[in-house]
């Protein structure tokens, strides 16, 4: 049987990328997961004039203090002798469904700083804080499932290192690499075209798709009683 991070990271990939590109579109440039995009998004808010611009100061605390909860709760779980995965796994999977809830109740948002539009934006951007938290503390041998800017460097780094390598062992380290990287990125990407489609398709209801992917990592952990640290 696989590692468990080779089985949940690509799934939490998919819903980075599905999460992240959903947020976008319907509260007015809001990166959920994506920090860095909204201090970019913020600027053009700025330039612009354009709504949003609250929500994206917003979630930059909003995220740092579910990321710090989070550590906090799962080192205490630890301390006790009690396994953190799954309880953050089903946390974050109840975020993204109180998510996917205010959206269809209180959306569409065509005033990205409204108060409806703040509380669901800020509920996703606490879910995929959690996301990132679990990545990094608990799927350690896995590469990151929302930043891909440095999962594409280091594919390239690789493809590109393998071009005239002749030493066994150095290829077959890389290949090692390259494989997790490769099932995050192509993750990520079916994400980001599958919230595009979805989204297209059903409007806000396509955030039913991320719950349901999230759920399925709840037993997946569950069924694995795992509990990387």
């Amino acid at each position: 049987m696989q590692p468990i991070h080779k089985s949940i990271a690509p799934a939490l990939s998919f819903n980075g990328g599905y999460v992240d590109t959903v947020g976008f579109l319907a509260l007015q440039g809001l990166f959920t997961a994506h920090v860095t995009g909204n201090f970019v998004t913020l600027g053009v808010s700025i330039v612009h004039g354009t709504s949003g611009a609250l929500a994206k100061l917003l979630a930059l605390p909003v995220f740092v203090i579910v990321v710090g909860v989070t550590h906090l709760s799962a080192a205490r779980l630890n301390r006790r002798g009690l396994a953190s995965l799954h309880p953050l796994m089903i946390i974050h999977t109840l975020l993204l469904a109180a998510f996917f809830g205010l959206a269809v109740w209180l959306g569409p948002f065509k005033d990205g700083d409204s108060v409806a539009a703040l509380i669901t934006g800020m509920t996703g951007v606490a879910a995929m804080a959690i996301q990132n938290t679990v990545s990094r503390q608990h799927l350690k041998a896995a590469p990151p499932t929302t930043l891909m800017t440095g999962n594409v460097t280091q594919a390239s780094i690789d493809v590109f290192s393998l071009l005239g390598l002749k030493d066994g062992k150095e290829r077959e380290v890389i290949m090692q690499r390259l494989g997790p990287i490769s099932r995050s990125l192509l993750g990520f990407t079916l994400g980001c075209i599958g919230a595009a489609l979805a989204y297209l398709a059903v409007g806000l209801w396509c955030l039913v798709v991320p719950v349901v992917v999230a759920a399925w990592t709840c037993v997946e952990a569950y069924k694995r009683k795992a509990d990387i640290n």
